[in-house]
């Protein structure tokens, strides 16, 4: 992977039942998916138009009885996962699985932020590239949204880590301030205080569509849940935020056609 420094590369869902999270995603995201063929618990690739996003598995035994429940994660890269685990540790984070290494994929670690969202950090262990896709293609993640315990002091923490830069800031009223980030040249993401009352902290992600009613009514008839939406966002795309059957959180964003 040629990604740089910063950049969010992979997105994985642990489940609580593997087969149905796969169909429902199929149906919803259009993806297709492959066992990968590692040894140890089952992997499956997911992929859009031929270029993987991410990984399915179910939530392994540790977590599970940690309380962990269906979530997705996602991975970011860095230059040295090593450094970059004691980075996070230095800024107030937790490293909730030491870095290790996954055998001809690449190193990764289990980490979280000082208010406790977790994340990946991951260095390729030197595959070919990963195909660019164009922004807004279908199936492929969009945006990154962090609802934090305080936008302000998340922010700082990512920027320190990750080099992250701050863009514009728009005023939602009782619902505070959405601080919009680029881990590169453009905004890719967004953070928020998380109103008291909803969960968190954590990391939303959300899967391009080419049409977000149908999107909305392939999540319904699938078996998930819409929980707001979907409404217009500044710059005119359309978003929804749903949970599948299972009860993990995603999101879409994409026209109303």
């Amino acid at each position: 992977m040629s990604d740089p420094h910063g950049n969010f590369v992979w997105y994985e869902l642990m489940t609580s039942d593997t087969d149905a999270a796969e169909a429902f995603y199929k149906t919803v995201n259009g993806w297709t998916a492959q066992d990968s063929g590692m040894p140890g618990p089952k992997y499956t690739i997911l992929a859009a138009g031929g270029v993987g996003i991410g990984g399915l598995m179910a939530v392994p035994e540790e977590a599970r009885q940690m309380g962990a429940g269906p979530a997705w994660l996602g991975y970011v890269n860095v230059e040295d996962v090593d450094a970059s685990a004691e980075d996070v540790k230095d800024a107030g984070g937790a490293v909730h699985r030491a870095p290790d290494d996954i055998p001809g994929v690449g190193r990764f670690a289990v980490v979280a932020d000082p208010q406790g969202a977790v994340f990946m950090l991951f260095k390729n262990a030197g595959g070919p590239a990963r195909p660019k896709v164009a922004p807004g293609t279908p199936g492929h993640v969009g945006w990154h949204e962090l609802h934090a315990t305080d936008r302000e002091a998340a922010f700082e923490f990512y920027a320190d880590v990750f080099d992250w830069t701050k863009g514009e800031a728009h005023d939602m009223g009782p619902m505070g301030v959405y601080q919009l980030f680029s881990t590169g040249e453009v905004p890719d993401g967004g953070m928020i205080t998380r109103m008291e009352g909803t969960p968190g902290p954590f990391w939303l992600y959300y899967f391009n569509v080419d049409a977000i009613d149908a999107a909305v009514g392939r999540v319904k008839g699938a078996g998930g849940v819409v929980m707001n939406g979907p409404h217009q966002v500044p710059g005119g795309s359309w978003i929804a935020q749903c949970t599948d059957p299972q009860g993990a959180m995603f999101a879409l964003v994409g026209p109303r056609v």
